[in-house]
């Protein structure tokens, strides 16, 4: 059975600037040895970061979009029914919310609010680094 993940926003920004990078890395191994989970919060925050003009000088706008495109392609789009408001910074609730309600089983993140909670409701929250070495 694929292992079902959650992979944060500076994550996956990260696999798009830097691929060689550790997080980069992670995000390649969870999509070839996972499927990835993403709700549509977690989407918009992605394309709203990505929007930003700072990665004009790094990234054209027509790749972050493209980057967005084939992330909704090859992840798995999961409804939330259950909203979770457990995480010292609101703005992270997003992540566990696809975590329960899409059954996966590890959250990749480098938040430490996120990181705090690990296990949250049997779910292992860790850094890319730790996730490598999984």
């Amino acid at each position: 059975m694929l292992q079902r993940i959650v992979v944060d926003t500076n994550a996956l920004i990260s696999r798009l600037l830097l691929p060689r990078s550790v997080p980069g890395k992670a995000v390649r191994q969870a999509i070839d040895a996972g499927q990835v989970l993403v709700s549509e919060a977690t989407l918009a925050e992605l394309a709203d970061v990505l929007a930003r003009s700072k990665f004009a000088s790094y990234v054209s706008i027509e790749d972050r979009q493209q980057f967005i495109r084939l992330l909704g392609r090859v992840a798995e789009m999961v409804p939330i029914a259950h909203v979770i408001r457990a995480c010292r910074d609101s703005k992270d609730d997003k992540f566990l919310e696809v975590a329960v309600n899409g059954a996966a089983s590890v959250i990749i993140t480098g938040d430490k609010d996120l990181l705090a909670l690990n296990p949250f409701r049997k779910i292992a929250i860790v850094t890319p680094a730790q996730y490598l070495l999984r």
